[in-house]
């Protein structure tokens, strides 16, 4: 990203099933009814390259490339992402919630597949630059019960191409998002999803007034 950046980055990231994607949502509606300009985002995707690179990447065409094949297009669609949507949005102020970002790929790709962590570094660091979260909202449960509810959302529709995989592969992305969370406090929250989404919700509205209040102040909007 160039320039001055002006707006803040808020990025969710957890397993399957956690209720990233609805969270984020809430959240950024509720940023908007506080009169803040929010753009609401996800990854893979966000832009039209990138999201044509998700279907790639979702129906597991790119599977037989390994792990290090899919940790290269979720850059490539990382860099486009954030060419064309994100850094444009901070520097004009908005505020930009995104659903994973780099911390997914360092999970999936790093922890699961097993992909050297100094590919990982190497590649966040062309893909991402400075274009870093202020804020990386870790939604944690059980991953018996986060199956279980990704399970129940897509219904009879066929598993993507992660969900798919086996208990054992879920459990180390857990431990891989509790793991960044540990190690990046000033960045990182842990957030128990294994509650009602109201209260969920509520937590992460706390969370980002601790962390992020001045910003929401310094925007002049009310919070």
């Amino acid at each position: 990203m160039t320039g001055l950046r002006k707006g803040c980055f808020i990025t969710f990231e957890g397993g399957e099933g956690v209720g990233k994607s609805t969270q984020a949502q809430l959240l950024a509606n509720r940023l908007r009814e506080a009169g803040l300009k929010t753009l609401m985002t996800r990854e893979p995707g966000g832009s039209p390259r990138a999201e044509a690179l998700r279907r790639v990447i979702l129906s597991g065409a790119a599977t037989p490339f390994g792990s290090s094949g899919e940790a290269i297009l979720f850059s490539a669609a990382r860099i486009d992402h954030i060419d064309q949507k994100i850094a444009p949005a901070l520097a004009s102020g908005e505020w930009v919630i995104c659903d994973r970002f780099a911390d997914s790929t360092r999970a999936y790709q790093g922890a699961a597949g097993k992909l050297d962590k100094a590919l990982i570094d190497s590649l966040e660091k062309v893909a991402v630059g400075d274009t870093r979260p202020d804020l990386t909202l870790i939604l944690d449960m059980p991953v018996e019960k986060s199956l279980a509810r990704a399970a129940e959302r897509r219904d009879v529709a066929k598993p993507d191409r992660f969900e798919g995989e086996g208990r054992g592969f879920h459990e180390t992305l857990r431990q891989a998002f509790l793991q960044i969370a540990a190690a990046e406090p000033k960045r990182c929250v842990l957030i128990d999803a294994d509650r009602g989404s109201e209260d969920v919700a509520k937590s992460i509205w706390a969370s980002v007034r601790h962390r992020l209040g001045a910003r929401l102040q310094g925007a002049g909007r009310r919070s």
